[in-house]
């Protein structure tokens, strides 16, 4: 199979890396892919906006399938139109994918079809976003409707923090993101991810993991795109995740199918393990980034021929195995993240780094002289096996202390809860 990849981070080199292993592969290539990505594809310049490009070049080179990495091109309607040119895509659908575009459509969702959320509010004014947010208080959660890149919530502790969030908002901070906000109800829990592999009638379970979404050790500081994960997620235990398949992913599914619009893809789940039992925060219609990185480490089968199942409709006859080893991944940014990231710092040592056993994603890299020098925010997944949450943390900080890159930085704390819960036995 010749097989084209869409996107350029951490999970675009994950899921590279894993299609490469794949017998069915003959040739794999990436637009715009990264260095890392660079090593099993041949990288090449599409404008991913413009489709009727894209498919051009599927037709040219005789593409099998294309796997549509990050949500922008996914809520642009890219699966359609490649569809519309008789290519085969692993991704929703334009209709679809509004689940991770619009916050309000999948809260109005779980509302109609009875899936358990936190309560919320829809406001296209600011004026009575505010008047909603001083009768509930706080604390409380403001989101950008649309896409932000992981970056358009706010958790507001404070009535303060929460009108701050809603000015910025409509102020522009994300851009037509935050034209329309929601307002949720804040949740106590646990919080995790889960996944499942959809080909529009079934969902498959897809693994589970924990992501980190503040910049800072101890949870401290603004959300990111993610600073770190491990897989799987000891708060989904079999009942949890029966729960989950139960009250969230299949009335999702029919709802979905209901409004004409059935799901094919990857159905990603932020939960919130309450003491209710599990709530959807949100939607995301791709891997999750960095969560990817360690379900690609676990998953003991051919990729390629998962999805491929799930474009074909062919779920219902398959499973997924995982290895019963833990994985995590570290992310290392550079200074500025989650702001204004610098660039163009030199990074060395990354063979050194995973000479035992460890292996680093490229996130947001490139080559500039013949060096390898940062070129976004979240720059690089360190990422390793063990039997343990804890071991496997060992062995990724151990490959991270490898790095020669004095301009990066990282939390030292990915995975605290389960290794916490190892080494309590609670």
């Amino acid at each position: 199979m010749n097989v084209l990849l869409l996107g350029s981070g951490g999970r675009e080199h994950a899921l590279a890396w894993k299609i490469a292993a794949s017998p069915l592969l003959t040739k794999l290539y990436a637009s715009p892919g990264n260095p890392g990505i660079g090593r099993f594809a041949e990288l090449v310049k599409l404008d991913i906006a413009d489709h009727s490009t894209v498919a051009a070049f599927c037709q040219e080179k005789k593409i099998d399938l294309v796997v549509v990495g990050p949500e922008g091109p996914l809520v642009a309607g890219i699966a359609d139109d490649l569809r519309a040119w008789g290519i085969r895509v692993f991704g929703p659908s334009k209709a679809a994918a509004r689940l991770e575009g619009s916050k309000g459509f999948t809260k109005d969702l779980c509302a109609k079809f009875n899936i358990p959320t936190a309560a919320y509010g829809r406001f296209a004014d600011l004026a009575a976003a505010k008047a909603y947010v001083e009768k509930v208080g706080a604390p409380i959660v403001i989101k950008a409707d649309g896409l932000a890149a992981g970056k358009g919530v706010t958790i507001a502790m404070t009535l303060e923090e929460a009108l701050a969030a809603l000015d910025a908002c409509f102020d522009g901070a994300f851009g037509s993101a935050g034209a329309e906000v929601v307002v949720e109800e804040y949740l106590t829990g646990e919080e995790a991810s889960f996944f499942c592999l959809c080909d529009g009638a079934t969902a498959l379970p897809f693994g589970t993991a924990q992501d980190h979404k503040r910049v800072g050790d101890g949870d401290t500081g603004p959300n990111t795109g993610g600073m770190g994960a491990y897989s799987p997620a000891p708060v989904m235990t079999p009942e949890m995740t029966a729960r989950t398949m139960r009250e969230i992913i299949e009335p999702t599914m029919r709802g979905m199918a209901n409004l004409g619009a059935p799901f094919a893809g990857i159905l990603f789940a932020g939960l919130m393990i309450t003491d209710q039992g599990p709530k959807l925060i949100e939607y995301n219609t791709r891997f999750g980034d960095p969560e990817c990185q360690v379900l690609m480490m676990r998953l003991k089968d051919d990729l390629l021929v998962l999805l491929n199942a799930a474009v074909d409709g062919q779920l219902a006859h398959m499973s997924a195995r995982w290895s019963d080893e833990a994985a995590l991944t570290v992310v290392m940014a550079a200074r500025g993240y989650p702001g204004t990231p610098e660039k163009g710092s030199v990074i060395r040592g990354l063979d050194e780094a995973a000479s035992d056993g460890a292996e680093i994603f490229h996130a947001g890299t490139a080559i500039n002289g013949g060096a390898l020098v940062a070129n976004g925010g979240r720059v690089l997944n360190v990422t390793a096996t063990g039997t343990t949450v804890g071991e496997a943390q060992k062995k990724a900080y151990a490959a991270i202390d490898r790095i020669d890159w004095p301009q990066g930085f990282f939390r030292h704390d990915i995975g605290w809860r389960a290794v916490e819960r190892e080494q309590t036995g609670k």
